[in-house]
């Protein structure tokens, strides 16, 4: 194995050009180039300053593929099926589209080709993401690809400016210390959060840590897409001109 080398499919995830099992795919089907030269081989190793480039009609291809912006209520699980809860997926029906498409019920992406990019707990609602598009995934949940990700928690109990402090840059969870958090007061009862990171019901455990008790969370902003006007359990086709 050649000093200071690394499998290509790992290099192209890591660069966030797609999966390492969609790089895999494009690799078998020769639509990878590395150097200028064709990808001939799965396992094929490659220096960390090579320059990759994937066909064109694989990227139109990629740019095909599905991703669905949901306004997701609680009581819907976007993990693990959980028992009696009902998949957030279940929401991407016909009837439950938000938009301006006629024929709606032919475009319904099938949810078995839908990822959930970015979790919501049960008890959570706002904006999903749902895609098809493995380099999408990647880029939301990947820690090495941190994306700004804004909620609004109401709360019980005194905000003041030591707790904001304390939730700002003060903490730590199962033993690793947190990235640091913009906070803010939008009201007497709520505050505006933005996380570069997702821990397991990491907004309901650091405002316990704090002395505050979540009452309410919605998520309304990943990246450059925001929920907007989204109906609670509507869904949505992501814009063209949107990126994460």
């Amino acid at each position: 194995m050649p000093i200071g080398e690394t499998r290509l499919s790992k290099v192209m995830a890591e660069r966030g050009m797609c999966s390492r099992r969609e790089a895999d795919e494009l690799i078998r089907n020769g639509l990878v180039q590395v150097n200028g030269e064709i990808a001939s081989q799965l396992g094929i190793r490659v220096k960390s300053n090579a320059i990759i480039t994937i066909h064109p009609k694989a990227v139109l291809a990629r740019e095909a593929l599905t991703t669905v912006l949901l306004n997701k209520p609680p009581g819907y699980v976007s993990g693990q099926p959980e028992k009696s809860y009902i998949d957030a997926k279940e929401l991407v029906r016909a009837k439950n589209y938000h938009g301006t498409l006629n024929n709606i019920d032919r475009c319904v992406p099938h949810k078995k080709k839908l990822h959930i990019a970015g979790r919501l707990d049960i008890d959570s609602s706002g904006l999903l993401v749902l895609t098809q598009n493995g380099a999408i995934a990647r880029r939301l949940i990947h820690p090495d690809h941190p994306t700004d990700k804004e909620y609004i928690v109401r709360v019980s109990g005194t905000i003041t400016t030591t707790v904001i402090d304390i939730l700002s840059d003060g903490l730590s969870l199962d033993g690793k210390r947190l990235r640091k958090v913009e906070v803010s007061q939008v009201s007497k009862d709520q505050l505006r959060m933005i996380l570069r990171e997702g821990r397991n019901r990491q907004i309901r455990r650091m405002c316990e840590q704090a002395g505050l008790k979540v009452v309410g969370l919605v998520r309304t902003r990943i990246g450059n897409v925001h929920l907007g006007n989204l109906p609670r359990g509507k869904w949505r086709f992501m814009l063209n001109n949107e990126n994460f």
